[in-house]
């Protein structure tokens, strides 16, 4: 039966083509479609995945330089910040997406090692597309920086020190290190004191184990004055102002009820019309509205507090009688500070009035308004549950002060890492050293073609400590020869280079070091970014109208290796 079946396929197929006297083409795939198979698509992956990383290759380091990105609206940002350099580029490339994909997730994990990343995974395709060309297949190379990888893990793993979490001083460098660099670098040792008082503010204390959420830390950005003028508040700042004049500037000793409702009078659910025949019912209408004001005011009164903060608005008549009391108001304050208030103060967000009760209120030494920088700011200081602190970050101009946040969010990711992983792990280029050495010794050991892989991979690693030096002026290719040896021969696993006089020291001993998460996370996605891109032999793009008309075509100057309108 079966030996039938398959002769009857013949005999229809033989006779189909018979019938039409040649073989036709079978369209599977739509003409706007076009596509791109085997080593054409892979070489212009790997292209565009290297162009970015050669982008920001010359931001890394202290000594790297800054980049200017302006947006098509005009806004321009400066920063040597990897991942925000790459998130402000218009970028189509679906190859080159992903590479930024990885800049943003060692962001989100770490908050440092973003460059690293890049950097490493646009080494290993580099690498990789030299394989290719002498014939190794992409699942040997994939497979062989699998390997590479998992033996770096064990590696750090051997090079990683406890820290002790009272040891503010380690958490300190390791601010530092994440912030040198950048364009506050003459105020860094100050930020950094500060970014540790802020993350240990916040820092909850389980089993023994830290857990932080960077969110309870509120940064609010001012231009003007110096970046030394950059302040840490117990408690949180809101940009807000009293409503009232009558209310008062500053309250100690305060009660503080959050309120999610609108002190306004409610409106009718349903459309309703109402015909007033004289005045004295236009004005029994008006005292309505009064009273419930009133009543309003006098429960927030009863339980106690002389501080509002409504996330809703607040009528022009509740703020006359709420100034009246000697309450303080704010209105409109963000539903997320709302939660940093809350957490901060122990107070409960009131969703009615008439359950309100004094348990609901908040506590803080002080609620004042502050002029600063030509605006109104509200600051509550002195929390009760002391679980939420605020950033006054000041700057000479606007792109000061946002350098200023990236650098500052940088310090206090890292040192958060630190506090809950407890290991770190030598700078300056002595890790990837390290694991350069010990992936040659172990390529040796492995059997088949995935033993060049594993080589090259711990060649593209060679592109840090390199990289490092150039951007610092020095020769790349000496200060990796140098690191080698000391490596290999003399055993200084933890020897790197001091950009700053060109010597070569143990990198511990300097306080150069960085949180070991930070280390593992960039060496793991680059290579998981490499193995992605390598595997990819297929490219099928659908041309989008709209683009397929202002884009040039892919065979015409401006097109990326043949790539479809609109993915360049």
């Amino acid at each position: 039966m079966g030996k039938l079946f398959i002769e009857l396929l013949i005999f229809i197929g033989s006779g189909s083509d018979n019938m039409m006297g040649k073989n036709q083409p079978i369209l599977v795939l739509s003409e706007d479609v076009e596509r791109e198979q085997g080593k054409e698509a892979q070489k212009n992956n790997i292209a565009a995945a290297k162009s970015l990383a050669d982008s920001v290759k010359a931001t890394f380091g202290p000594k790297g330089m800054d980049k200017m990105v302006v947006g098509n609206m005009g806004d321009v940002t400066i920063t040597n910040d990897g991942v925000t350099m790459l998130k402000e580029m218009d970028i189509e490339h679906p190859a080159a997406k992903m590479v930024v994909e990885v800049a943003e997730s060692q962001e989100d994990e770490c908050g440092d090692g973003t460059t690293s990343a890049v950097v490493i995974a646009g080494e290993l395709l580099k690498r990789a597309e030299e394989m290719i060309e002498n014939d190794i297949h992409p699942t040997t190379i994939a497979k062989g920086y699998r390997l590479a990888s998992e033996r770096a893990s064990d590696v750090l793993a051997k090079m990683r020190v406890k820290v002790d979490t009272d040891d503010d001083d380690i958490l300190k460098n390791i601010a530092v290190t994440a912030m040198t660099g950048k364009a506050v670098d003459m105020d860094k040792d100050y930020l950094a004191e500060m970014a540790v008082r802020a993350v240990k503010a916040v820092a909850d204390e389980i089993d023994g184990s830290y857990h932080i959420d960077i969110d309870d830390i509120k940064v609010v950005k001012k231009a003007g004055g110096s970046v030394s003028a950059t302040e840490l508040v117990d408690g949180v700042i809101l940009d807000k102002e009293r409503l009232h004049e009558n209310m008062p500037r500053e309250i100690k000793d305060t009660k503080i009820a959050l309120i999610g409702i609108p002190l306004e009078v409610k409106e009718t659910e349903t459309n309703a019309e109402v015909t007033i025949t004289d005045t004295q019912q236009m004005q029994n209408f008006i005292d309505q509205e009064e009273r419930s004001i009133k009543d309003m005011v006098n429960k927030i009164k009863n339980v106690g507090a002389n501080v509002v903060l409504c996330q809703k608005g607040i009528d022009d008549l509740a703020q006359h009688y709420l100034a009246k009391e000697g309450i303080m108001a704010l209105r409109r304050v963000k539903k997320s500070d709302m939660k940093k208030l809350a957490r901060a103060t122990g107070a409960g967000i009131v969703a009615s009035l008439n359950d309100m009760c004094i348990d609901d209120l908040g506590k803080a030494e002080s609620v004042s308004e502050r002029f600063i920088a030509g605006s109104h700011m509200a600051v509550i200081q002195g929390t009760e549950e002391g679980k939420s602190v605020s950033l006054l970050l000041r700057g000479g101009s606007e792109h000061v002060v946002d350098e200023l946040e990236r650098a500052l969010e940088d310090a206090l990711k890292v040192i958060a890492v630190t506090l809950e992983d407890r290991y770190i792990v030598p700078g300056g280029g002595a890790a990837e050293i390290e694991i350069l050495c010990a992936l040659e010794d172990y390529a040796g050991k492995i059997e088949g073609r995935e033993q060049l892989a594993v080589k090259n991979f711990s060649k593209a690693l060679a592109s840090i400590p390199r990289a490092l030096a150039n951007n610092a002026g020095m020769d790349g290719m000496d200060v990796l020869m140098e690191l080698r040896a000391m490596h290999e021969k003399d055993g200084l696993k933890n020897h790197g280079v001091n950009i700053d006089n060109g010597e070569f020291k143990d990198m511990m001993e300097m306080n150069i070091y960085e949180p070991l998460r930070v280390k593992e996370q960039a060496i793991r996605s680059a290579s998981e970014l490499a193995e992605m891109v390598l595997m990819i032999d297929d490219v099928i793009a659908a041309k989008g109208g709209e683009d397929e008309e202002r884009s040039p075509p892919a065979a015409q100057p401006g097109g990326m290796g043949g790539m479809p309108p609109g993915m360049m």
